[in-house]
């Protein structure tokens, strides 16, 4: 595949600095609404990103580094976090969380409150709409881990149950 020099044409007509600032917009959105993924295709050109994990990434900064450090220094070790206790309740959809009804209303629950399998624990809008997200289990709120006006995902951790 040849690549277009700047001043030249390619697909729909468009010139190289404008897929650079297609480019800079999707990153930009990524990084607003914190998405795992994105990709822009324009005809036949297709671009992809994907987020690495934050410890991965410090990781490859360390080894990268570690290149241009001394012999005998040793990268540092990172921790892994020590993983929550509990059943999680993970987001079901793509969508903003909201902990309670209303922004003058109390939450849905709180940290060391015991709650009921159905009970509503939390909200999520997608498309205007709010969603009652319900504990699939019975128990006492461990830990609260999305915050509210959070963008989430499918699979991501709202609260723990214990």
């Amino acid at each position: 595949m040849r690549i277009p020099r700047w001043s030249e044409p390619v697909g729909h007509n468009l010139l190289v600095p404008e897929y650079k600032r297609q480019i800079s917009e999707l990153a930009e959105l990524m990084e607003e609404f914190r998405l795992g993924e994105a990709q822009l295709q324009i005809e036949e050109l297709r671009i992809a990103f994907r987020r690495r994990p934050a410890a991965r990434a410090a990781v490859t900064e360390l080894t990268e580094s570690h290149d241009a450090a001394p012999a005998e220094e040793a990268p540092e070790e990172i921790p892994e976090p020590a993983a929550p206790k509990g059943t999680p309740i993970t987001s079901p959809m793509n969508g903003i969380y909201y902990a309670s009804p209303s922004p003058a209303s109390p939450p849905f629950v709180k940290e060391g409150e015991t709650i009921q399998a159905g009970q509503v624990v939390g909200l999520i809008e997608a498309m205007k709409v709010f969603n009652e997200i319900p504990s699939t289990v019975s128990g006492v709120v461990l830990k609260l881990v999305a915050e509210t006006g959070a963008v989430v995902q499918p699979g991501d951790v709202l609260l723990y149950i214990g």
